[in-house]
């Protein structure tokens, strides 16, 4: 039997299910990979908001990413939700032995969807000096680049921008995106240093849009694990979370999850999704 790449994320809880490592277990399985994890923090949280956060010890999360990487290995690592400064540079300790050179996801988890805040308001600095410089890609919504930027995030163009100054922290590439703009359309905006790119799809109706940046974040890095092309890995991310959206579930009273189990066709040819390359021989240890 062919093995599965194997996808190593960094993220907190969510008790709801709806985003944070259960999302992100939902996506990696959903599209072929075989998810590993490394818990920062245990969340009281539903579709109505976070209630409370525990954070795990630093020393605890680096444990947890050494422990896997030293066995099991990785092809691609996402990063969620780490809420601390002491986290973040756990993480990046623990990436410099046993994780450089893999593909890595990092988004900068901030604000929850119900408006509760995940990140110390100092963490936003470390962030960028530890983790983006080691980046493929960091994916911010517009709130979180204009947090992390200072710079005015509102129009399309804006998001540009604010793709060049993270770009410029020595972060690989960055997807700003655009969920949170007002319209019809949904642009997301992909600056590279070659070039920049608007992928636009049409809003979807809902209020079932909780954990999207994750379950976003860890589609693309599940891509990037099965040796898609940046861009390729993106358009498929985007396209599952797209279907996911609309065929959500409609649960609970607030902000609902997606139907992470509909991608359970994504990576088999002939269907709405590109498929990845055959997997190749990268299962030694990292």
């Amino acid at each position: 039997m062919r093995k599965p790449q194997r996808l190593l994320v960094i993220a907190g809880s969510d008790s709801g299910g709806g985003a944070g490592i259960q999302a992100d277990i939902k996506t990696a399985t959903s599209l072929g990979v075989y998810a590993m994890t490394a818990v920062t923090a245990v969340t009281v949280q539903d579709t109505q908001g976070v209630h409370a956060v525990h954070p795990i010890p630093a020393n605890l999360v680096r444990a947890q990413i050494i422990s896997v990487l030293s066995d099991i290995g990785a092809d691609a690592i996402k990063i969620g939700m780490l809420g601390s400064v002491a986290v973040i540079e756990a993480v990046a300790q623990a990436l410099s032995s046993h994780g450089a050179g893999l593909p890595l996801v990092v988004d900068p988890v901030m604000v929850a969807k119900g408006g509760a805040s995940l990140l110390e308001d100092e963490a936003g600095n470390a962030l960028i000096a530890n983790l983006f410089p080691r980046a493929t890609l960091v994916t911010p919504n517009a709130p979180e680049a204009a947090a992390l930027t200072g710079l005015p995030v509102d129009t399309v163009a804006d998001y540009a921008r604010a793709g060049n100054a993270l770009l410029n922290t020595g972060a690989g590439a960055v997807l700003v995106k655009g969920g949170h703009s007002e319209g019809e359309t949904v642009t997301d905006v992909l600056v590279t240093k070659e070039s920049v790119q608007r992928l636009a799809a049409p809003r979807i109706d809902t209020r079932s849009t909780h954990g999207t940046g994750c379950t976003l974040a860890s589609a693309i890095a599940c891509g990037l694990a099965q040796g898609l092309p940046l861009l390729d890995a993106i358009k498929r991310a985007r396209s599952y979370v797209q279907e996911a959206i609309r065929t959500a579930p409609g649960f609970g009273h607030g902000h609902g999850p997606l139907n992470h189990m509909q991608a359970n066709r994504a990576p088999q040819a002939g269907n709405d999704f590109p498929a990845a390359p055959t997997p190749g021989t990268r299962w030694g240890k990292v």
